[in-house]
């Protein structure tokens, strides 16, 4: 908590009076309003909570909220159909509810782990470290002295593992689901006051609990072992202080990022489920407020989200695409602007997503979801075009849908998840240059350029240092990647390392970053040194020309800028990169090329190098001029939170005056017979 205090102090100490006035007036009241919380549990009666929402008594209530809309599909589940549109997707389902009822859970990297009859809510069973039960702003969120993951104790918190009992209970009827939840629910109120202990010091995963909550009750409300008037106004009277508590604490800051407008979502969600009373009247009305007025702020006009990471992308999508939902399934207005907005965000899932679904590993990526019907292990982001398209009538959009549908399934129901092509219409090559990102692509080949400015409005954030970085599959095949994320506070070393220069695809001058670290302790910040500057971008039915540069090495005593020129020769599936340097002087500069997870290569110094994927063979070459050396070395890739899997990567290294590098790669199969006189004889962008 200090260095988080710290943190805000440094930024806005030269802020005007009056936002340092109000920074301090919402501290003053988050301080109070946690003195306050175990009085306002007490007086949060089942009767009054009765009267606050207009109703007589509990059966009415509980009836009423039971036949509110909810935007998710509720049953009757029939297995033949659920099996019809996704093989398999039963036995998936049935076998993960079974872990969810057992307290066996597998999240964050954590592996498959039994968290025993009685579950400890505080504790980062990966590590064994535990919180104490104080008041919730007295936790210590970011020890960076210890390798607990205070993820860990959220994300069992979220509830979202119970979601496949409540799937399996709509597809068998079984009262056992019903009943473990109840127990799991109860137990955790026990075990987590209001307001104290770890899992109330984050609002952002209060409103995800709440949204879960309220899913969970849609599921399950009319289930026999939910019918108990003791267990039904604890339910209530716990989702209730949720939003009271949201609304109490929402996470503002001097720039705005997920964790507000998940606040906002969670304010909806909780007070339209309640409807009718006062304080969800205004909780729902004050986080559409926010979500309307940030989402213009947060998601750049082509729909990339200003958070530059995929991750990050597929879940504030999520975010701002739930309460419109539901606002449409309770016939509330949602603005043109911001249907079209998220459809703008579809757009570019579509041009991100890979033909087999896989996505880049572009900025950070903590696998957050906010109802994950598949569970946090799918990264396959497609099922969003399917539900913005069908949701909001856009017939193009939804055309462009593919892959698996159960996502589709659970959220719009089977007509919709029925509806998604076998032979979708396949993406051209797309430019989005609000958000920075060039995507080079036909029906084999997929090239994702990174053009853009560093996360968050040049403050970090959930972006790396990965200007003029790309990943590339060709013919069908991974071979270039980032690297991933792997982890945040639990190990701050290697959270600077994964978001550092070098563990991305672009030049490093003078093992300087790009974009400076604030400091190594300031996990979320960095310098915006690196201003992106996008010098040509083309794309035709044969080729696709990008060549960018940046400012990030201008502030070295000899400034230098590095420029790169990225070609795909889409019918013969090559690719050249050429990086070239204006400036001065002599510099260190490493070029570094990371190699998809399952890439084979085979040493050779100076090439050409062989590389072994996908049951074919690649030829990588290289015109290094003079001075340059190659070394294949051992690198990193994480492809989820928590998870980490030794790589290879081909360095080039040059000390000296600045020359430049060009580089191809092509299927040995479709490789001239000289590969490397192929990269001398490219020509140049066309004009």
């Amino acid at each position: 908590m200090t260095k988080r205090l710290f943190e805000l102090i440094r930024r806005g100490w030269r802020k005007p009076p009056h936002v340092i006035v109000r920074w301090l007036a919402r501290q003053a009241g988050a301080e109070l309003d946690q003195r306050m919380a175990p009085s306002r549990v007490r007086w949060l009666d089942g009767d009054r909570l009765l009267g606050l929402l207009g109703e007589e008594n509990l059966d009415s209530l509980w009836a009423r909220l039971g036949a509110a809309p909810f935007p998710a599909f509720l049953g009757p589940v029939d297995q033949d159909s659920l099996e019809d549109l996704s093989t398999g997707e039963t036995a998936r389902i049935l076998a993960a509810a079974e872990d969810a009822i057992a307290h066996r859970v597998d999240f964050l990297g954590s592996g498959p782990t039994a968290l025993g009859t009685a579950i400890d809510w505080h504790k980062d069973f990966k590590s064994g470290h535990s919180w104490p039960l104080l008041p919730s702003r007295r936790i210590d969120v970011l020890d960076l002295y210890r390798d607990s993951d205070i993820k860990v104790p959220w994300e069992l918190s979220r509830l979202q593992w119970l979601i496949p009992a409540g799937q399996a209970y709509m597809i068998t009827g079984e009262e056992r689901f019903a009943d473990a939840v109840r127990a799991v629910i109860e137990d955790w109120a026990a075990a987590n006051p209001l307001s104290r202990g770890v899992n109330w010091a984050c609002t952002m995963d209060v409103a995800l609990r709440s949204i879960t909550l309220v899913w969970l009750f849609h599921v399950f409300h009319h289930a026999a072992t939910w019918q108990d008037d003791g267990f039904r106004k604890d339910f209530l009277k716990l989702l209730y202080s949720h939003g009271d508590f949201t609304a109490r604490h929402l996470e503002w800051s001097d720039i705005n990022g997920n964790h507000l407008i998940t606040d906002a979502a969670g304010l909806v969600a909780v007070g339209l489920f309640f409807g009718d009373g006062d304080k969800p009247r205004k909780w729902q009305q004050r986080g559409w407020e926010i979500l309307t007025d940030e989402l213009p702020k947060q998601v750049f006009a082509d729909g990339v989200d200003f958070e530059v990471s995929t991750a990050y992308h597929r879940l504030v999508t999520e975010i701002f695409l739930l309460p419109a939902l539901y606002r449409r399934a309770l016939k509330m207005d949602v603005p043109e602007d911001y249907t079209g907005r998220l459809t703008k965000m579809a757009e570019f899932t579509t041009a991100y997503s890979r033909t087999d679904g896989a996505v880049p590993l572009w900025g950070d990526a903590d696998d957050g979801r906010v109802l994950p019907f598949r569970g946090l292990e799918n990264f396959d982001h497609r099922y969003l075009i399917a539900i913005i398209g069908h949701a909001f009538g856009d017939d193009g959009l939804a055309a462009q849908a593919s892959g698996p549908t159960p996502e589709v399934f659970w959220t719009l129901g089977p007509a919709a998840a029925g509806a998604v092509p076998d032979q979708p219409a396949l993406p051209f090559s797309r430019d989005f240059p609000d958000g920075g990102v060039y995507i080079m692509r036909n029906d084999l080949d997929h090239v994702f350029i990174d053009g853009g400015p560093v996360g968050m409005a040049g403050r970090g954030g959930h972006g790396h240092n990965d200007c003029l970085s790309f990943e590339v599959a060709l013919a069908g095949v991974p071979l270039i990647t980032d690297c991933g994320t792997y982890v945040y506070s639990a190990d701050p070393q290697w959270r600077n390392d994964f978001r550092s220069t070098g563990f991305h695809n672009t030049p490093i001058i003078g093992g300087e970053e790009q974009n400076r670290f604030v400091k190594p302790e300031y996990l979320w910040s960095l310098r915006d040194d690196a201003a992106p500057q996008v010098r040509h971008w083309s794309a035709s039915e044969t080729t696709d020309w990008f060549v960018g540069a940046h400012s990030g090495y201008r502030r070295l005593p000899q400034s230098v800028t590095p420029v790169r020129t990225i070609l795909l020769d889409k019918p013969n599936h090559r690719l050249a990169i050429i990086d070239r340097f204006e400036g001065a002087g002599e510099h260190g500069v490493r070029i570094p090329f990371h190699f998809a997870l399952g890439v084979e290569v085979e040493e050779n110094g100076t090439g050409p190098w062989r590389l072994k994927a996908g049951g074919r063979e690649f030829v990588f070459v290289a015109e290094m001029g003079r001075d340059w050396t190659a070394t294949l070395g051992d690198g990193w890739v994480s492809p989820s939170y928590g998870v980490k899997h030794p790589a290879k990567v081909l360095n080039f290294i040059r000390r000296g005056p600045l020359a430049p590098l060009a580089v191809g790669l092509m299927p040995a199969d479709n490789a001239p017979d000289d590969p490397l006189e192929w990269v001398r004889s490219l020509p140049s962008p066309p004009s």
